[in-house]
């Protein structure tokens, strides 16, 4: 959502430039860090239980892990126009592509014969979206559903958002499409209704949303709906419930033909049930890694490796780095606490990627003690026996401690306490490595102690 990128433009404009804020725009991943939060996102077919459990009308529905079973559903479901929806957490699933070659991964067909030939094709490839990149993700299941003949699109959500220090509705009558851009075009074609988290939504606001929609006919029942939904934001711990379209059918129903939740994991210890639902197949593995460790990972596209403390450092981080010519190649977030074998794990995880030629350590130490980092540091270097500069910039809680041990350890770690400085070591050291792997050398760097 636009408005997502707006709260970090708001909270970063005057620390960070263009570049790292266009990083975060085209990263729903590097959004969700910035809040310290991994926030849990479910495949649509849940959205439709938790939706339909709440009162709320979507179509007939059912969930296929093979093309066998999505021939008895389409034959169980009983009707004609069916479409095949592949579970995959990825916008823009309809214009993608599987890498086995067939288009697109929503796909409408007419017989239970055509169901199972078309899931076994979706069903263990990689779908590959413009929000996945090249490596897609994998589609394990397939939802096989009633498809509607909408005449009529509306939009709804219910979200969170700092700006208006708690939950908002959203709506417009100009649903089915990428409602950034109809808010871009049409700033009055949305609107914004904060709600007062202590009242609650009343049943008069959200009859008045449905007016102003143009839903007058049908207020009582979008009224109806609007507060169901409202119930299940709040019961559920969600960040977001997004219905888009919300659409009238050719018999003058409604239904919601397409949802979006996300949920905080800060509540997990009350949502276990809807936790245990998160699909680990449809995350980087690294960043799988990272969240045992309670680490946020970040993969981006560079050669120089990021460890760094919060998302704000780390986008500053970024900047500096490509200020120099250079290109991160990951960060990785400690956050404010993280412990000595945190650390540790969390170089681990950078390293694991082959192209990372040099490592960055950005650290402000407030709560999060230099010398803790510094032993991590240590620790990992000794473990892994890294051969790839380290360039170790430590400011703030116990750093002279930190210089001491760094100073002690033996190991070929080179500490930099001006930030631009240590960007730049960063940038030419990479550079150095990157050329003699590509000459094919064996790359042991030797730093000066």
């Amino acid at each position: 959502m636009a408005n997502i990128l707006n709260r970090a433009v708001f909270y970063v404009t005057n620390s960070v430039s263009k570049t790292s804020l266009k990083i975060f725009a085209n990263s729903p991943a590097l959004q969700q860090t910035y809040e310290q939060r991994r926030n849990l996102n479910v495949h649509e077919h849940i959205s439709y239980t938790l939706l339909n459990d709440a009162g709320i009308p979507v179509p007939k529905f059912g969930v296929a892990k093979s093309a066998q079973e999505a021939s008895e559903i389409a034959q169980k479901l009983g009707i004609k126009d069916i479409v095949l929806k592949a579970q995959v957490l990825a916008g823009g699933r309809g214009k993608g592509h599987f890498k086995g070659g067939l288009k697109g991964g929503v796909k409408m067909v007419f017989t239970p014969e055509e169901a199972a030939n078309t899931t076994g094709k979706m069903i263990g490839d990689y779908l590959i979206t413009k929000q996945t990149g090249e490596k897609g993700r994998i589609c394990n299941s397939v939802m096989v559903t009633e498809r509607k003949f909408p005449r009529k699109e509306y939009y709804f959500a219910i979200m969170m958002e700092r700006a208006f220090s708690g939950p908002v509705v959203i709506a417009s009558s100009q649903g089915g499409i990428n409602i950034e851009e109809v808010a871009a075009e049409n700033p009055d074609a949305i609107l914004y209704i904060p709600i007062d988290i202590t009242t609650g939504l009343s049943k008069q606001t959200a009859e008045d949303i449905a007016v102003k929609v143009g839903l007058s006919d049908k207020k009582e029942q979008t009224a109806q709906m609007l507060l169901n939904m409202y119930d299940l934001f709040v019961k559920k711990d969600a960040l977001l419930i997004e219905i888009n379209p919300y659409a009238e059918d050719s018999n003058g129903d409604y239904f919601s033909l397409d949802a979006k939740f996300r949920f905080d994991d800060n509540a997990e210890f009350r949502q276990k049930d809807l936790f245990e639902l998160r699909d680990w197949t449809q995350e980087d593995p690294k960043e799988v890694e990272a969240a045992k460790h309670n680490l946020n990972y970040i993969a981006l596209d560079g050669d120089i490796g990021c460890l760094v403390n919060g998302a704000g450092l780390a986008m500053a981080t970024m900047d500096i780095i490509k200020l120099h010519g250079g290109e991160p190649a990951n960060f990785l977030d400690v956050g404010g606490g993280a412990t000595a074998n945190q650390v540790k794990e969390a170089f681990k995880i950078i390293t694991a990627d082959p192209k990372v030629y040099a490592i960055m350590v950005n650290i402000f130490g407030g709560i999060m003690r230099c010398d803790v980092i510094a032993e991590g540091i240590i620790a990992a270097v000794k473990e892994l026996d890294l051969k790839i500069p380290i360039i170790c910039r430590l400011q703030g809680t116990n750093v002279d401690d930190a210089k001491i041990l760094i100073a002690h350890s033996g190991m070929k770690i080179l500490p930099c306490d001006n930030l631009d400085e240590a960007a730049r070591l960063a940038v030419k050291l990479s550079s150095i490595v990157g050329l003699a792997r590509a000459a094919h050398l064996d790359v042991n760097f030797e730093m000066p102690l």
